[in-house]
Protein backbone atom coordinates (compact mmCIF):
# COMPACT_ATOMS: atom_id res chain seq x y z
CA UNK A 1 0.00 0.00 0.00
CA UNK A 2 1.38 3.54 -0.89
CA UNK A 3 2.33 5.68 2.02
CA UNK A 4 0.31 9.16 0.44
CA UNK A 5 -2.44 8.85 -1.40
CA UNK A 6 -0.53 11.52 -3.89
CA UNK A 7 -3.31 13.49 -4.67
CA UNK A 8 -1.78 16.92 -3.11
CA UNK A 9 -1.17 19.31 -6.06
CA UNK A 10 2.39 21.87 -4.49
CA UNK A 11 2.43 25.56 -6.61
CA UNK A 12 5.71 26.48 -5.44
CA UNK A 13 6.66 30.42 -5.39
CA UNK A 14 9.34 32.12 -5.34
CA UNK A 15 8.93 35.40 -3.50
CA UNK A 16 11.19 38.22 -4.93
CA UNK A 17 10.15 39.72 -8.21
CA UNK A 18 7.45 36.80 -8.64
CA UNK A 19 5.06 37.69 -5.77
CA UNK A 20 5.90 41.03 -5.00
CA UNK A 21 7.61 43.59 -7.79
CA UNK A 22 11.00 44.16 -5.89
CA UNK A 23 12.91 42.96 -3.58
CA UNK A 24 11.50 42.40 0.35
CA UNK A 25 14.65 44.08 1.95
CA UNK A 26 12.83 47.64 0.80
CA UNK A 27 10.51 48.35 4.21
CA UNK A 28 13.57 47.46 6.05
CA UNK A 29 16.03 50.01 4.40
CA UNK A 30 13.14 52.68 4.75
CA UNK A 31 12.65 52.05 8.72
CA UNK A 32 16.48 52.82 9.47
CA UNK A 33 16.99 55.17 6.50
CA UNK A 34 19.99 53.03 4.89
CA UNK A 35 20.44 53.69 1.07
CA UNK A 36 19.78 50.44 -0.42
CA UNK A 37 21.96 50.81 -3.72
CA UNK A 38 24.61 51.48 -1.14
CA UNK A 39 23.98 48.38 0.78
CA UNK A 40 22.98 45.91 -2.47
CA UNK A 41 26.58 47.44 -4.02
CA UNK A 42 28.38 47.00 -1.06
CA UNK A 43 26.82 43.37 -0.34
CA UNK A 44 28.02 42.50 -4.09
CA UNK A 45 31.50 43.61 -3.45
CA UNK A 46 31.48 40.91 -0.98
CA UNK A 47 33.01 37.55 -2.72
CA UNK A 48 35.71 39.82 -4.00
CA UNK A 49 36.62 41.47 -0.29
CA UNK A 50 37.13 37.86 1.04
CA UNK A 51 38.29 36.12 -2.18
CA UNK A 52 41.04 38.81 -1.82
CA UNK A 53 41.75 38.46 1.88
CA UNK A 54 42.75 34.58 1.04
CA UNK A 55 38.86 32.74 1.32
CA UNK A 56 39.14 30.41 -1.51
CA UNK A 57 35.34 30.34 -2.04
CA UNK A 58 31.66 32.15 -1.04
CA UNK A 59 28.43 32.17 -1.42
CA UNK A 60 26.98 35.03 -3.05
CA UNK A 61 23.84 34.07 -2.82
CA UNK A 62 23.51 34.52 0.88
CA UNK A 63 26.84 37.20 2.21
CA UNK A 64 24.15 39.94 1.96
CA UNK A 65 23.12 38.17 5.30
CA UNK A 66 26.16 38.64 7.02
CA UNK A 67 26.33 42.15 6.08
CA UNK A 68 22.62 42.57 7.60
CA UNK A 69 24.44 42.06 10.88
CA UNK A 70 27.48 43.72 10.14
CA UNK A 71 25.03 46.49 10.01
CA UNK A 72 22.94 45.73 12.79
CA UNK A 73 26.20 45.73 15.00
CA UNK A 74 27.46 48.66 13.56
CA UNK A 75 24.50 50.51 15.25
CA UNK A 76 22.94 51.08 11.50
CA UNK A 77 20.25 48.46 12.29
CA UNK A 78 19.59 49.20 16.24
CA UNK A 79 17.43 46.78 17.94
CA UNK A 80 16.68 44.40 14.80
CA UNK A 81 14.94 41.23 15.64
CA UNK A 82 12.75 38.49 14.52
CA UNK A 83 9.98 40.49 15.45
CA UNK A 84 10.42 43.57 13.71
CA UNK A 85 11.14 41.86 10.42
CA UNK A 86 7.53 40.02 11.14
CA UNK A 87 6.28 43.62 11.38
CA UNK A 88 8.19 44.90 8.07
CA UNK A 89 6.61 41.95 6.13
CA UNK A 90 3.59 43.08 6.94
CA UNK A 91 4.09 46.33 4.72
CA UNK A 92 4.98 44.86 1.75
CA UNK A 93 3.04 45.37 -1.58
CA UNK A 94 2.35 42.63 -3.41
CA UNK A 95 1.58 42.25 -6.95
CA UNK A 96 -2.43 43.07 -8.88
CA UNK A 97 -3.66 39.80 -7.58
CA UNK A 98 -2.13 38.71 -4.60
CA UNK A 99 -2.39 37.16 -2.14
CA UNK A 100 -6.18 36.21 -3.12
CA UNK A 101 -5.31 34.19 -6.15
CA UNK A 102 -3.79 31.65 -3.84
CA UNK A 103 -6.65 30.95 -2.00
CA UNK A 104 -8.92 31.40 -5.11
CA UNK A 105 -7.09 28.34 -6.46
CA UNK A 106 -7.02 26.19 -3.78
CA UNK A 107 -11.08 26.80 -3.39
CA UNK A 108 -11.04 26.19 -7.18
CA UNK A 109 -9.73 22.63 -6.88
CA UNK A 110 -11.40 21.88 -3.41
CA UNK A 111 -14.99 23.19 -4.63
CA UNK A 112 -15.38 21.04 -7.66
CA UNK A 113 -17.07 17.80 -7.37
CA UNK A 114 -15.14 16.01 -9.60
CA UNK A 115 -11.99 16.21 -7.78
CA UNK A 116 -13.54 16.70 -4.13
CA UNK A 117 -14.58 13.16 -4.47
CA UNK A 118 -10.74 12.29 -4.83
CA UNK A 119 -9.69 14.29 -2.14
CA UNK A 120 -7.31 16.64 -4.28
CA UNK A 121 -6.26 19.68 -2.64
CA UNK A 122 -3.76 22.53 -3.60
CA UNK A 123 -0.81 23.89 -1.32
CA UNK A 124 1.41 26.98 -1.90
CA UNK A 125 4.73 27.06 -0.63
CA UNK A 126 7.37 29.76 -0.60
CA UNK A 127 10.90 29.22 -1.67
CA UNK A 128 13.01 32.32 -1.08
CA UNK A 129 17.03 33.31 -0.48
CA UNK A 130 15.10 36.32 1.31
CA UNK A 131 14.02 36.53 4.98
CA UNK A 132 11.72 34.18 6.03
CA UNK A 133 10.07 36.44 9.27
CA UNK A 134 9.76 38.88 6.79
CA UNK A 135 7.39 36.31 4.64
CA UNK A 136 5.44 34.91 7.69
CA UNK A 137 4.94 38.67 8.27
CA UNK A 138 3.47 39.52 4.72
CA UNK A 139 -0.11 39.43 3.56
CA UNK A 140 0.40 35.57 1.82
CA UNK A 141 1.21 34.01 5.02
CA UNK A 142 -2.04 32.48 6.36
CA UNK A 143 -2.22 31.22 2.76
CA UNK A 144 0.92 29.01 2.79
CA UNK A 145 1.26 25.70 3.82
CA UNK A 146 5.48 26.04 4.23
CA UNK A 147 8.00 28.64 3.97
CA UNK A 148 12.06 27.92 3.04
CA UNK A 149 14.12 31.40 3.34
CA UNK A 150 17.27 32.68 5.12
CA UNK A 151 16.55 32.76 9.05
CA UNK A 152 18.56 35.00 11.86
CA UNK A 153 18.52 33.94 15.50
CA UNK A 154 18.77 36.48 18.55
CA UNK A 155 20.63 34.11 20.97
CA UNK A 156 23.86 31.72 20.39
CA UNK A 157 24.45 28.97 22.28
CA UNK A 158 27.33 29.52 24.33
CA UNK A 159 30.08 26.27 25.17
CA UNK A 160 29.14 23.65 27.08
CA UNK A 161 25.34 25.07 26.82
CA UNK A 162 23.80 21.55 26.55
CA UNK A 163 24.81 20.79 30.42
CA UNK A 164 24.40 24.59 31.65
CA UNK A 165 21.85 25.79 28.88
CA UNK A 166 23.55 28.85 28.54
CA UNK A 167 22.87 31.21 25.81
CA UNK A 168 24.51 34.91 24.51
CA UNK A 169 21.80 37.30 24.07
CA UNK A 170 23.04 40.72 24.90
CA UNK A 171 21.52 43.63 26.74
CA UNK A 172 19.65 44.42 23.39
CA UNK A 173 17.41 42.22 21.89
CA UNK A 174 18.50 41.44 18.38
CA UNK A 175 19.18 39.21 15.67
CA UNK A 176 22.78 38.05 16.44
CA UNK A 177 23.78 34.58 14.22
CA UNK A 178 22.20 33.20 11.04
CA UNK A 179 20.75 29.50 11.37
CA UNK A 180 19.72 29.16 8.04
CA UNK A 181 20.37 30.01 4.64
CA UNK A 182 19.21 28.95 1.01
CA UNK A 183 20.15 29.78 -2.14
CA UNK A 184 19.45 29.37 -5.81
CA UNK A 185 21.19 26.01 -6.21
CA UNK A 186 19.67 24.91 -2.21
CA UNK A 187 16.22 25.69 -3.28
CA UNK A 188 16.27 21.59 -4.78
CA UNK A 189 16.55 20.50 -1.50
CA UNK A 190 13.86 22.44 -0.35
CA UNK A 191 11.84 20.82 -3.28
CA UNK A 192 13.06 17.39 -2.59
CA UNK A 193 11.48 17.94 0.86
CA UNK A 194 8.19 18.96 -0.54
CA UNK A 195 8.02 16.21 -2.92
CA UNK A 196 9.33 13.13 -0.45
CA UNK A 197 7.13 14.59 2.13
CA UNK A 198 10.32 15.38 4.82
CA UNK A 199 8.35 18.62 5.40
CA UNK A 200 5.27 17.12 6.67
CA UNK A 201 6.96 13.98 8.64
CA UNK A 202 10.63 14.67 10.50
CA UNK A 203 11.14 10.71 10.41
CA UNK A 204 11.57 11.19 6.48
CA UNK A 205 14.76 12.04 5.65
CA UNK A 206 14.89 14.03 2.30
CA UNK A 207 18.63 12.04 1.43
CA UNK A 208 16.55 9.20 1.80
CA UNK A 209 15.49 6.28 -1.12
CA UNK A 210 12.07 6.43 -1.59
CA UNK A 211 10.32 5.05 -4.73
CA UNK A 212 8.03 7.39 -6.79
CA UNK A 213 5.15 5.93 -5.67
CA UNK A 214 5.66 6.49 -2.27
CA UNK A 215 6.36 10.30 -2.36
CA UNK A 216 4.03 12.24 -0.81
CA UNK A 217 3.94 14.94 -4.01
CA UNK A 218 5.18 14.32 -7.42
CA UNK A 219 6.94 16.31 -9.36
CA UNK A 220 4.36 15.75 -11.69
CA UNK A 221 2.16 16.91 -9.41
CA UNK A 222 4.45 20.64 -8.68
CA UNK A 223 4.08 23.88 -10.55
CA UNK A 224 7.07 26.17 -10.09
CA UNK A 225 6.21 29.65 -10.33
CA UNK A 226 9.56 32.41 -10.53
CA UNK A 227 10.95 35.00 -12.42
CA UNK A 228 14.12 34.70 -13.83
CA UNK A 229 17.60 32.77 -14.68
CA UNK A 230 18.62 32.65 -11.03
CA UNK A 231 15.51 30.14 -10.63
CA UNK A 232 17.01 27.91 -13.63
CA UNK A 233 18.44 24.41 -11.20
CA UNK A 234 14.30 24.33 -9.83
CA UNK A 235 13.19 24.54 -13.00
CA UNK A 236 15.37 22.06 -14.36
CA UNK A 237 14.78 19.54 -11.23
CA UNK A 238 10.59 20.23 -11.91
CA UNK A 239 10.74 20.02 -15.78
CA UNK A 240 12.95 16.90 -16.18
CA UNK A 241 10.51 14.94 -13.39
CA UNK A 242 7.57 15.73 -15.26
CA UNK A 243 6.44 18.97 -13.21
CA UNK A 244 4.99 22.73 -14.72
CA UNK A 245 7.19 25.64 -15.05
CA UNK A 246 6.04 29.00 -15.47
CA UNK A 247 8.19 32.26 -15.43
CA UNK A 248 6.80 35.70 -14.61
CA UNK A 249 8.00 38.99 -15.52
CA UNK A 250 6.91 42.88 -14.28
CA UNK A 251 4.47 44.34 -16.59
CA UNK A 252 5.79 46.72 -18.43
CA UNK A 253 9.35 45.63 -18.58
CA UNK A 254 11.50 45.18 -21.26
CA UNK A 255 14.35 43.93 -19.70
CA UNK A 256 12.07 41.28 -17.44
CA UNK A 257 10.23 39.96 -20.50
CA UNK A 258 13.57 39.48 -22.93
CA UNK A 259 15.07 37.65 -20.03
CA UNK A 260 12.16 35.09 -19.17
CA UNK A 261 11.45 34.70 -22.90
CA UNK A 262 14.77 34.13 -23.48
CA UNK A 263 14.46 30.67 -21.03
CA UNK A 264 11.42 29.62 -22.99
CA UNK A 265 13.69 29.73 -25.93
CA UNK A 266 16.02 27.45 -23.98
CA UNK A 267 13.57 25.38 -23.21
CA UNK A 268 13.78 26.35 -19.27
CA UNK A 269 10.23 26.53 -18.98
CA UNK A 270 6.79 25.93 -20.29
CA UNK A 271 5.29 29.19 -20.03
CA UNK A 272 5.94 32.78 -18.93
CA UNK A 273 3.45 35.75 -18.79
CA UNK A 274 2.94 39.22 -16.72
CA UNK A 275 3.17 39.11 -12.96
CA UNK A 276 -0.57 39.83 -12.70
CA UNK A 277 -2.66 37.41 -10.58
CA UNK A 278 -5.96 38.87 -11.27
CA UNK A 279 -9.27 37.52 -12.35
CA UNK A 280 -9.16 36.78 -16.15
CA UNK A 281 -5.27 37.49 -16.50
CA UNK A 282 -3.74 36.10 -18.65
CA UNK A 283 -1.34 34.30 -15.72
CA UNK A 284 -3.97 33.22 -14.13
CA UNK A 285 -5.54 31.56 -16.22
CA UNK A 286 -2.29 29.82 -17.01
CA UNK A 287 -1.85 28.24 -13.45
CA UNK A 288 -6.05 27.64 -13.52
CA UNK A 289 -5.73 25.64 -16.53
CA UNK A 290 -2.56 23.27 -15.05
CA UNK A 291 -3.96 23.01 -12.06
CA UNK A 292 -7.32 21.30 -13.30
CA UNK A 293 -4.69 19.46 -16.29
CA UNK A 294 -2.99 18.33 -13.16
CA UNK A 295 -6.01 17.00 -10.89
CA UNK A 296 -7.98 15.51 -14.11
CA UNK A 297 -4.87 13.59 -14.40
CA UNK A 298 -4.62 12.47 -10.58
CA UNK A 299 -8.41 11.52 -11.41
CA UNK A 300 -7.61 9.08 -14.66
CA UNK A 301 -4.38 7.59 -12.48
CA UNK A 302 -6.52 6.89 -9.38
CA UNK A 303 -9.77 5.59 -11.13
CA UNK A 304 -7.61 3.12 -12.99
CA UNK A 305 -5.94 1.81 -9.85
CA UNK A 306 -9.38 1.27 -8.42
CA UNK A 307 -10.41 -0.47 -11.57
CA UNK A 308 -6.97 -2.34 -11.75
CA UNK A 309 -7.54 -3.56 -8.02
CA UNK A 310 -11.49 -4.47 -8.46
CA UNK A 311 -10.72 -6.47 -11.50
CA UNK A 312 -13.72 -7.22 -14.07
CA UNK A 313 -17.19 -7.97 -12.20
CA UNK A 314 -18.83 -11.54 -12.64
CA UNK A 315 -21.02 -11.95 -15.78
CA UNK A 316 -23.05 -14.65 -17.26
CA UNK A 317 -21.42 -16.33 -19.90
CA UNK A 318 -22.84 -16.99 -23.38
CA UNK A 319 -24.08 -20.54 -24.53
CA UNK A 320 -22.36 -21.98 -27.63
Amino acid sequence: MPIFPQNVIAVIWDFDKTLIPGYMQKPLFEHFDIDPIQFWTESDGLARFYEGRGARRTNGDTLYLNHILTYVEAGRMPGLDNDLLRELGGELSFYEGMPEFLGHLSKHVEGYPGYADHGITVEHYVISSGLRHMILGSAVAPFLDGVWACEFSEEIAQPDYLDSGQMFAGDERRIREIVYTIDNTTKTRAVFEINKGSNRNPDIDVNAKIAREDRRIPFRNMIYVADGPSDVPVFSVVDQNGGKTFAVYRPGSATEFEQVNRLLEQDRIDAYGPADYTDGSQTAMWLTHAVERIADQIVRDRSTALADRLGAPPGHLSED
